[in-house]
């Protein structure tokens, strides 16, 4: 089933953990994984963190990770904006992980929404109008939009909560304009940006994940094994029902540890 797999691409959100809290058992998974050389690349639609954040959580849980292990939609979107537009001015729709990941790639933040070059549009969970209507200002003024990713909604403490998506809707809606980029799964951009880390072909590589679009329809894109898991929003009857169909369905990432020990035990 695994034998071939030498890497594994797994989501945070929903697959690592819910909110602030680890899931049962993903610790252990993780660990054993890195235990037998096999390599792990941390992939999340997130872009209102940065690496160094996300970083800090997972070591808060107790989980085993390197900060070049974890791949965020920001650190994805602020590469990709600095070698397709090095030298533009950004203005940002969300939290201070976008710009500092922004600003370690040598991009600009402009001083006035009206001074922007792009918009970036990630999450952001204390959204004020005033925000929101600095955004549109810059998309008025010229500015293109591009988006960390475009999630309709994310696992919270309490139950789905609205992504970026909604973010997204309001802009369009109001500017008559359009997001020209996307980075966040199921965009190739970010396969291609954790094979990169991982040094091995998708063939060799599985993602595990709680969402059929986002994870699920990535791995299918580039060519990779796919695992569901039901520690997010969707049910093996929905996903059995789906037309995005995942190679397997666990009831957890803990469930890997298992059926690796039980792949390695002699028969």
């Amino acid at each position: 089933m695994l034998e071939n797999i030498d890497g594994y691409v797994i989501d945070l959100d929903g697959t690592v953990y819910k909110g602030q809290q680890a899931i049962e058992g993903v610790m252990d998974s993780i660990a054993y994984v890195k235990s037998i050389g096999k390599r792990v690349v941390f992939l999340s639609n997130r872009g209102n963190i940065s690496r160094h954040m996300c970083h800090d959580k997972l070591i808060g849980m107790g989980i085993d990770v390197q900060e070049e292990e974890i791949l965020l939609t920001s650190t994805v979107t602020a590469t990709y904006l600095r070698n397709h537009d090095e030298g533009a001015q950004v203005w940002v729709l969300g939290e201070q992980g976008l710009r500092d990941e922004l600003v370690l790639a040598g991009l600009t933040l402009a001083e006035k929404p009206e001074e922007a070059d792009w918009l970036v549009i990630t999450l952001h969970e204390t959204l004020t109008y005033k925000e929101l209507n600095e955004a549109f200002r810059a998309v008025r003024h010229g500015a293109r939009m591009i988006a960390t990713n475009a999630d309709k909604t994310f696992p919270g403490d309490e139950g789905d909560s609205i992504d970026v998506a909604g973010m997204i809707g309001a802009l369009e809606s109001t500017t008559d304009q359009k997001v020209e980029v996307v980075i966040g799964k199921p965009s190739i951009l970010m396969a291609e940006a954790a094979l990169e880390v991982m040094g091995l072909p998708a063939e060799r590589c599985m993602i595990i994940g709680d969402s059929l679009v986002s994870d699920i329809g990535l791995g299918k894109n580039a060519g990779m094994r796919t695992t569901l898991v039901l520690t997010g929003s969707v049910s093996r009857e929905e996903a059995e029902a789906s037309d995005v169909q995942p190679d397997y369905i666990w009831n957890s990432l803990s469930d890997l540890k298992d059926i690796l020990q039980s792949e390695a035990s002699p028969k």
